[in-house]
């Protein structure tokens, strides 16, 4: 890992509309913007990537379906500026409404291989309180025509623990779920987020017991629908899981292009500006963080325990030089059975799951060796 940069992220951040729950760096879509958008995308990138040959990529958002045809050519024309190792994940974004048939066609054409989908519910009074826009028809059919023009590995996306959302609810959406016979579902317990209209109209959480109770239904019915779960939100079969994400759980470095992209470079961690007006007069950079081996390892612990099979013994040694079951908190934490020695890897007990986040708080501020 060391010295490599092998996965890029790309933000477009234009919507055709604002959901209740986002938080994510966006704007309204607006095609003058779009087009400086992309030409700014250009030069960020030109000045930054330095000819590594890459094995991820994943053009996020926002909603990057939104782009017009022709606007995709421009963006597709930018990343053909990056060196695509042979065996490249390349993951494209989309909302259903916005994902047209010729968009697929498009995309399918200039070597996209995954999908990531924001369905989010089947449950139309859900819908209507996340301001998103599709129909079970148009989910229906996109996937369908994603998969006739040969898209194997797809993402859906589904949010729970919503206000007044009942565990009948949740039982009806997973088993809509289910029958798009889709390889990948990401499952996300409903944030309310500051800046977000939820939160600016004062919306309850669900119940914690709820809530509890729904993430161990969603467990138990994608485990039984043969879905293994390799990381705390994310379930997948016959091993699609995602290669990009992965990067990021495993303390990789990776290029973050975009307004309110980050990335992750040798040195440093970094995040743009979030302002569109300043991302396009060109100050991408809203800060740094310089990295110390006290931080990369704390960041070690807390994305790599998010995964279900936890952290590789060998992979750490390998980079820090530590015996990972001899450091002070996870001895400590191993005896309190919050995480388990499975031999080769040291994970999150399965029982401690659900509080994950708890126990990674632990790690803020600890020393290491």
């Amino acid at each position: 890992m060391e010295g490599s940069i092998h996965s890029v992220y790309i933000h477009i951040p234009f919507c055709d509309h604002i959901c209740s729950y986002c938080d994510f760096p966006k704007v309204l879509s607006f095609s003058p913007w779009i087009e400086r958008y992309l030409e700014t995308l250009e030069k960020e990138i030109r000045m930054n990537y330095k000819g590594e040959r890459i094995k991820t990529i994943y053009i996020g958002g926002g909603t990057p379906s939104v782009l017009s045809l022709e606007q995709l050519r421009k963006l597709f024309k930018i990343v053909s500026i990056f060196k695509k190792d042979t065996t490249c994940e390349f993951t494209f974004e989309g909302n259903p409404e916005s994902l047209s048939e010729e968009k697929i066609l498009f995309l399918k054409e200039n070597f996209v291989n995954r999908l990531s989908i924001g369905v989010e519910s089947f449950q139309e009074k859900l819908l209507k309180k996340m301001n998103r826009h599709h129909t079970k028809e148009e989910v229906l059919k996109i996937i369908s025509y994603a998969k006739k023009v040969g898209f194997l590995n797809i993402n859906v996306d589904l949010i729970y623990a919503f206000e007044e959302e009942t565990i009948e609810d949740l039982k009806k959406d997973l088993k809509e779920f289910l029958s798009l016979e889709v390889p990948h579902i990401s499952t996300y317990s409903l944030i309310l987020e500051e800046h977000t209209r939820f939160y600016i109209e004062k919306r309850k959480p669900i119940l914690e017991d709820i809530d509890f109770s729904m993430y161990q239904l969603i467990q138990q019915t994608l485990k039984d629908s043969l879905y293994e779960q390799y990381e705390i939100s994310n379930f997948a079969k016959n091993s699609f899981f995602s290669k990009h994400n992965l990067t990021y759980w495993n303390n990789e470095y990776y290029y973050g292009f975009g307004m309110g992209a980050s990335g992750y470079l040798k040195e440093y961690r970094y995040n743009n500006t979030k302002s569109i007006l300043k991302y396009l007069s060109g100050a991408f950079l809203l800060n740094k963080e310089k990295m110390t081996r006290q931080s990369n390892l704390e960041y070690t612990f807390l994305l790599g325990f998010r995964k279900i099979k936890g952290i590789s013994k060998e992979n750490f040694f390998n980079r820090y030089h530590l015996v990972l079951e001899e450091i002070p908190i996870i001895k400590r934490l191993l005896k309190e059975k919050k995480l388990v020695d499975k031999g080769k890897f040291i994970s999150i007990s399965s029982e401690y799951l659900y509080v994950e986040n708890s126990i990674l708080l632990e790690f803020i501020g600890e020393k290491y060796e």
